[in-house]
């Protein structure tokens, strides 16, 4: 790369613009009203920081993981932005490879240790470049009919990417579960359980985490969405199927993640172990300081969140407020 495109690790955007919606997102408002955010402060949770300005954590495993996680859709390239068309070009333009660097930096800055999703040869270089520190948790795709020599593989190369855990990406959760397969998504889990990692599975469908709970699939955590349906481009409920996010259909145009909020939030109540929540924006239509207090009141351990660099400052301090906010919630800390 010519050292004009190069990113200089002495200089750094200097300051983070305030923004109201994530990377990886349209940047849309809704009407709905917002919860007040300003209520009095409890004790840092256990195992967190005393300092109100330090990101809380949480662990997976052996490892410390910041309660927000950067989501991986700044570096894979992709938006969800329901009609807008022209938004993925943009975004493109936008996230270059200084970008993503800089995106890293700034994240660590304010207290963001761990990646979600995608992202590792960036991740590995940022370190490498710039002595960082930023972990990483890539998925496990499991398609029907793929040999246990090719699965053996892909998570020995997702492991080898210098992962601190694994998960079952939500699709093929969302597509083993709805096929009736859980005995592969098991047979996953408990392949990618002996490299020595806490292993996770992800799904849209609360279908997911009742059937690894009902079959007693020995994962260490779940990655499932969660937001309200309170934005006016939400699916209408008697036009909400399940699994539509892979099927479309009428009333779904890439905009609604969690069909069923109420009932994963009653669910997840009931299980023990960590929980990942995500598309807790649903792809832009939600402000942070709703979204992100919907999810963390409601029983989230984590929050993975794609975010643009001149939106991590406000976000990391809002998620740090609303942590201290919520430590008497009605689902304990399971991380």
């Amino acid at each position: 790369m010519a050292e004009s495109n190069r990113v200089s690790r002495r200089h750094f955007l200097g300051s983070s613009l305030a923004a109201g919606a994530v990377a990886g997102t349209c940047l849309a408002r809704t009407s709905a009203a917002a919860p007040a955010d300003d209520a009095p402060t409890a004790p840092a949770e256990p195992g967190a920081a005393a300092d109100q300005d330090v990101m809380p954590s949480g662990t997976l495993g052996k490892a410390k993981i910041s309660r927000v996680l950067l989501g991986g859709n700044l570096i894979s390239g992709y938006m969800h932005c329901r009609d807008l068309k022209y938004v993925n070009q943009l975004f493109r333009a936008y996230a270059t490879e200084e970008k993503i660097l800089q995106t890293l930096k700034l994240a660590e800055e304010h207290g963001i240790n761990t990646v979600f999703e995608t992202g590792a040869s960036f991740i590995e270089r940022y370190n490498r470049e710039f002595h960082g520190h930023m972990q990483f948790i890539p998925h496990i795709q499991v398609p029907m009919g793929q040999s246990d020599r090719d699965l053996k593989d892909h998570i020995q190369r997702q492991v080898d990417s210098g992962a601190v855990a694994l998960y079952v990406w939500g699709v093929s959760g969302d597509a083993l579960v709805q096929a009736g397969a859980v005995d592969l998504l098991a047979k996953a889990v408990e392949l990618a359980k002996k490299h020595d990692l806490p292993v996770g599975v992800g799904g849209h469908s609360l279908q997911v985490p009742m059937a690894c709970e009902k079959h007693q699939v020995p994962c260490d955590f779940y990655v499932k969405t969660l937001h309200s349906d309170q934005y006016p481009s939400a699916t209408p409920e008697p036009l909400r199927k399940d699994f539509m996010w892979a099927t479309g259909g009428e009333g779904w145009y890439d905009n609604m993640w969690c069909i069923q909020a109420e009932q994963t939030i009653e669910f997840m109540a009931t299980v023990a172990k960590p929980w990942i929540a995500f598309r807790v924006l649903a792809a832009g239509a939600i402000l942070p300081r709703q979204g992100f207090a919907y999810a963390l009141k409601n029983g989230a351990d984590f929050m993975a969140v794609g975010m643009f660099d001149f939106q991590i400052a406000e976000n990391c301090e809002l998620v740090t407020r609303l942590i201290r906010r919520e430590q008497n919630r009605s689902r304990p800390w399971r991380a």
